[in-house]
Parts: C-alpha cells; sequence; structure tokens
C-alpha cells in the first residue's frame, strides 16, 4: 500500500509540474504573439499558445489541459470586458485544442509525421476545424458583450480564426520536431556546411521580407530546399521564420503591405503564411514517406539477395507451400487437371 500511494503522489506530482510548465509557456508565447496584435490589442495574425497547447496535448495527453486554461486565463484576465468574458474566452481557448487533439487520435495521427496523411490531418482538422471553436466563442463573446460591432464581428472572427489557425500550422510542427531532436553523428562536413547555408539564406530571406521591395515569395525555393534536403526538422524551423518575417513586415507596413488598408494586409498576410505552412508541412512529410519507402525497399532487395545466396550455396532449400510438401513426402504429384 505505501509503495502504491507514492507511485501515485509521484505520478501526480509529475502532472501538476506538466500543467505548471504549460501554463507558463501558453503565457510566454501568448506575450509573444501579443507584440504583433492587430484588432482590439487582443487579436493577432499568428497566435502561437494554440500550438504550444497542440502540442502539448499530443505529447503529454490531454491530462494538462487544466495548464492550457490556466494559462489562458492569465492571458485574457487583463485583456477581457469582464470575468464572465474572460472564462468564455477561456472555455474556447481551452476547447479548441483539446478538440484538435480529439480529431487528430480519431485518426491515427503520428507525431513523428512522417506521412502525408499526418500533415493533411494536422493541416485540416487540427487547424482549420478546430481553431473554430476558439474563434467563434471569442468574436462571439465581444459581440455579446458590446465590445464589437455587427460590422467587426466577421473581420475580428476572419483575424482570430487565421491567427489560431497559423498557430498550429507553424508552431505545433516545431514543437514536435524538438521532441525527436538530437545531436547528429556521424555527419558529412558537407551536410553541416548546407544546414549552415541555410539558416544564412533564411536570415537574408528575413532581411528581404522587411525591407521596401516586395520579395515574399522568395521565401518559397528556401522551404522546398529545406524539405527536401532536410524532412520536417528543416521544413518546419524555416516555415515558422518565413512567417514571422512576414507579420513583422505586414505591421511595419512595408513591402507589400505597404499603402493598403488592415482587411487587405491580413488577406495577404495570412494567404502567405497559409501558403508557406503547406508548403512546409506537405513537401516534408512527403519526402519523409518518400524516403521511408525507399529504406523499405532496400531492406526487402537486402534480405531477397541474402536468401539467393543461401539457396546457390546449397545452404538452404526452397520452401514449398504446406500442401505441397505433404504431397511430396507421399511420393505423389498432383494430377493436373484435364
Amino acid at each position: 500500500m505505501t509503495v502504491a500511494r507514492h507511485e501515485r503522489l509521484r505520478r501526480g506530482g509529475v502532472t501538476a509540474l506538466e500543467i505548471c510548465v504549460v501554463a507558463g509557456l501558453y503565457y510566454g508565447s501568448a506575450e509573444l504573439g501579443l507584440f504583433q496584435q492587430l484588432v482590439r490589442g487582443q487579436v493577432t495574425p499568428l497566435w502561437p499558445p494554440t500550438g504550444v497547447a497542440l502540442a502539448g496535448l499530443l505529447l503529454r495527453g490531454p491530462r494538462i489541459w487544466p495548464g492550457i486554461a490556466l494559462g489562458a486565463f492569465l492571458v485574457n484576465i487583463s485583456l477581457g470586458p469582464s470575468i464572465p468574458a474572460v472564462l468564455a474566452i477561456v472555455a474556447g481557448n481551452t476547447l479548441a485544442p483539446v478538440g484538435s487533439y480529439m480529431l487528430l487520435r480519431r485518426t491515427g495521427f503520428r507525431i513523428e509525421m512522417d506521412r502525408l496523411r499526418d500533415a493533411l490531418a494536422l493541416i485540416f482538422l487540427g487547424a482549420f476545424t478546430g481553431m473554430l471553436i476558439s474563434a467563434t466563442t471569442g468574436s462571439g463573446t465581444l459581440f455579446l458583450t458590446g465590445v464589437l460591432s455587427a460590422d467587426e464581428f466577421w473581420p475580428t472572427w476572419s483575424v482570430w480564426w487565421t491567427g489560431d489557425a497559423m498557430g498550429v500550422l507553424v508552431v505545433a510542427p516545431v514543437l514536435l520536431v524538438l521532441r525527436s531532436a538530437h545531436w547528429p553523428k556521424n555527419v558529412r562536413p558537407s551536410r553541416w556546411a548546407e544546414g549552415l547555408l541555410l539558416v544564412a539564406a533564411a536570415a537574408c530571406v528575413g532581411f528581404l521580407e522587411i525591407n521596401s521591395t516586395p520579395l515574399l515569395f522568395l521565401g518559397f525555393p528556401l522551404l522546398i530546399w529545406a524539405a527536401f534536403r532536410f524532412q520536417l526538422a528543416g521544413a518546419a524551423p524555416c516555415a515558422l521564420a518565413v512567417s514571422t518575417f512576414a507579420i513583422i513586415a505586414a505591421a511595419r507596413g512595408s513591402g507589400p503591405f505597404a499603402d493598403h488598408d488592415l482587411l487587405t494586409n491580413m488577406i495577404t498576410l495570412q494567404a502567405f503564411n497559409g501558403s508557406a505552412s503547406l508548403t512546409a508541412l506537405l513537401l516534408g512529410a512527403a519526402v519523409s514517406e518518400r524516403n521511408q519507402a525507399h529504406k523499405e525497399i532496400e531492406r526487402a532487395c537486402a534480405q531477397l539477395a541474402d536468401l539467393v545466396a543461401e539457396i546457390a550455396a546449397g545452404r538452404r532449400r526452397p520452401t514449398l507451400p504446406d500442401g505441397e510438401g505433404e504431397k511430396e513426402k507421399k511420393g505423389g504429384r498432383t494430377p493436373r487437371p484435364a
């Protein structure tokens, strides 16, 4: 009984620690996201806490949902118009990643994201579908409390939904990649040089994105390069960097975001961020799936070659199906039908 009690206390302590860590990460990432708020000082084009929340659920399980609720409450308590409104927004911010987690689990989602179906599930179920809950709950709460007018509802809803969805598409894959990150061994110097060159190219592209010249499209060759050469481990961080630089450019009103109203800039920004995330996730997953299939084919060919070599050397006789073997033992052959 004492051992069982100590085990329960240990598990409870670990769960409490995980909840506190998730709450802290949620709050910290929310403060970073609020640097680029566009609507009412509260709604941003990229909301990192949704990616943090969904990644936490996928990695540690549904038991950490109180950490999401606690982090959302700490963030919104100073932003919401009233306590009931804050609680409603917190409920939406908690239910959205939980709903996305349940949808992904029902489809057999794998956190390695080495299959094309995993990337598609994260995009259409985890991001686009699950984040409808938080956007609708949050915008509806602000409208019902009189903070938003009828004309402001749909623009706010669109920014809220796309911001939450971008958090899932951009932040969650990076956190899932970090889970299995390790120091590579036996890597050729040319591979290290290519990785450093990719980082330098990402910095240069970011500088061009926030410059006055509209060169956002330069991010796509970078994403394709990262996906083909480094799979999701390279594509996910590059997508995060490219999207972050684009958001900074939109906030400054530079490049393609100059001399346009908020709605036009939001459409341009979210179209770019969505395209960049889709390119990185789909290409990274497709290349990983192709490489995995190639390894399986090589393994099967090696096994077949070993089998042929053993048969040729006389160390192994080819085996017949059970029925044929029994007939040979009886000394007869099966007559062929006429």
